[in-house]
């Protein structure tokens, strides 16, 4: 083996933006390199711009025009003098040409060599080199003749249902699965149009649909030397339309025997491409029993960092950046007997999109930004990445994931709850978010016991999405009381009445005004103490008299409960949830 030359790495331009850049910058600041922002018009103010030590204005919002224009990121690294490149995740950080562009500049690419992510960049060559190096395969056609009767030839031999996948795909693209052998044609040409039009490649194969299939992928890391190492394994089975939700470390039901065989399989399939630097070996799971050796198979290599490494990081202790860096500064990997797997940990992403309205994008200002994983006390058991602050836009041009928030415990069960409960205590105001949505996923009991799979979601939608209020004004009342009840929404110990925010008035009962918005509808509710233990709230002239509310408050058979938003002049709180468990009233995020 040639001599590996040792580089220390002084700067890092970071070709990315959000919560990625910011979590860059984070570990830069830890081993004492700089770190160089890039940025869009789009992002002039943004998170990521003002942590990082310098900042390069890049181009005009749409993302082919900045972050994924190659010339331009490369003159910004020269233009700032910068050692390295850091690539994060999409845009640029899986396109060879922009690492073998680098490589031409003498600018160390932080991440695989183009010929690694080159051999796994194609879903059909994937697969024959991993059927050469002994991991396992799905059943399915990865040949080159892309004659339709062919192709209905070898789904009919493979026996349906099958999945059409383009071999350029991602992110769900350009994939259909197919039920029966009249739908096949159909399902190709429209396949065929997507992948065209996605990657300007129509080119597909096919494979054997797996029954409850469950998504687990295998971290790995490979060094200079030669040297590849394993961090585990993560589940990652909740996803909306192939776009992952909720993620854990460790899978859930994994036993030693098939951690081990899942792990070999990683490290032979990352040694086969002679793999640098982090990446994930992707397997489908038949998750419709119990997990053997043998019912797993390879689906793709991420020749990356993923978006939820961090619960990788939770249940290891390390900073897997941090180990990208050293790795591209010529130092060796750990050994694999000094990686522990200790807890578990827990991912859910925060979206600004509306669970109610098929999951679309919410555009917007964020007017307030409290997580519950900000405060001291819970640090250790919470933890917040994210790439936007209170006042930052939502906009149209790029991903509308706002935060990942990670929960942690020494089993799933405190992992589950935890995540929970900061999901209830956190408010995002200004755009709608699924955080009802990620809380009722976790709160599901098959979720609880394991019995997950990637159809989990389709399956449960009703109940998971929250349904608009109906009924509201005994509800809503007993919310404004609730709300105003808990004080939560008070940042500090009141010590002066001039500080309250309770409506209180000199010689007059005090009056604190609610305002719910219920499928756009605005209903304000007035409310008087009127002493320690009772209240009247008015909605629309009616007047509600509430006597002191028992812990869980009870509510009637007629009331029928929901999803809504609620705010006063001091605090907008959003999502608020209404909702019976068995009888019993639970107001989100506050309750």
């Amino acid at each position: 083996m040639a001599r590996i030359k040792k580089t220390k790495i002084k700067k890092i331009l970071i070709a990315n933006r959000g919560e990625i850049a910011c979590r860059v910058i984070k570990t830069c600041r830890k081993m004492g390199i700089k770190s160089i922002a890039v940025y869009s018009d789009a992002d002039r103010k943004a998170l990521h711009v003002r942590l990082a030590d310098e900042a390069v204005h890049i181009g005009a919002s749409p993302a082919k025009e900045s972050y994924l224009n190659i010339d331009k990121i490369i003159k910004a690294c020269k233009q700032t003098s910068a050692d390295a490149v850091h690539p994060g995740y999409g845009f640029l950080s899986e396109n060879p040409e922009f690492a073998r562009r680098l490589e031409s500049e003498g600018i160390i690419f932080i991440g695989p060599s183009p010929e690694s992510m080159q051999a796994m960049g194609l879903k059909d060559a994937a697969k024959k080199i991993m059927q050469k190096a002994g991991v396992p395969v799905t059943p399915g056609y990865h040949g080159k003749d892309q004659g339709e009767k062919l192709l209905k030839t070898k789904a009919d031999e493979i026996g349906y249902p099958i999945l059409i996948k383009a071999i350029a795909g991602g992110g769900g693209k350009g994939m259909r699965k197919v039920e029966k052998a009249v739908d096949f044609s159909e399902a190709l040409a429209s396949c065929k149009r997507e992948a065209k039009a996605a990657f300007g490649d129509d080119r597909v194969l096919i494979e054997k649909y797996i029954l409850k299939p469950r998504h687990i992928e295998v971290q790995v890391f490979g060094d200079k030397y030669g040297n590849v190492i394993h961090m585990f394994e993560r589940d990652c089975s909740l996803q909306r339309r192939h776009q992952k939700v909720i993620e854990e470390a460790p899978a859930p039901g994994m036993s030693e025997e098939v951690r081990g065989a899942m792990c070999e399989a990683a490290i032979k399939a990352a040694k086969a491409v002679n793999y640098i630097s982090a990446g994930t070996v992707e397997f489908i799971v038949d998750g419709s029993g119990e997990l053997r050796p043998d019912g797993f198979w390879f689906m793709e290599m991420n020749t990356r960092l993923q978006v939820e490494h961090p619960v990788t990081e939770m249940i290891t202790g390390l900073d897997l950046v941090d180990l990208q860096i050293r790795i591209a500064e010529g130092e060796k990997l750990p050994k694999q007997k000094d990686i522990k797997l200790q807890g578990h940990a827990i991912e859910a992403r925060i979206y600004a999109e509306d669970p109610t309205n098929d999951f679309l994008p919410s555009i917007g200002t964020i007017r307030s930004f409290d997580l519950f994983g900000w405060h001291d006390k819970y640090k250790t058991r919470v933890r917040i990445d994210t790439g936007v602050r209170e006042n930052d836009e939502i906009s149209i041009y790029y991903d509308p994931m706002i935060a990942k928030l990670i929960g942690t415990g020494k089993t799933r069960k405190e992992a589950i709850d935890e995540t929970i409960e900061a999901l209830s205590f956190s408010n995002i105001g200004g755009v709608t978010t699924n955080m009802v949505f990620l809380r009722r996923a976790l709160e599901h009991k098959d979720f609880a016991a394991g019995k997950i799979s990637t159809g989990f979601i389709k399956k449960n939608i009703k109940q998971l999405i929250p349904e608009p209020l109906e009924n509201t004004d005994k509800a809503l009342a007993l919310a404004a009381v609730k709300l105003s009840e808990t004080r939560l929404f008070a940042k500090d110990e009141i010590t002066s009445p001039w500080s309250a925010i309770d409506g209180w008035r000199m010689n007059l009962e005090g009056c604190n005004e609610w305002r719910f918005v219920n499928n756009g509808e605005i209903i304000s509710a007035y409310i008087n103490q009127i002493s320690k233990d009772s209240w009247r709230v008015e909605i629309d002239g009616i007047s509600y008299p509430i006597e002191r509310l028992a812990p869980d408050e009870i509510i009637s058979n007629e009331e029928a409960l929901g999803f809504l938003y609620a705010w006063n002049d001091n605090l907008r709180l959003e999502p608020l949830e209404l909702y019976r468990s068995g009888e019993t009233l639970k107001i989100y995020p506050y309750h």
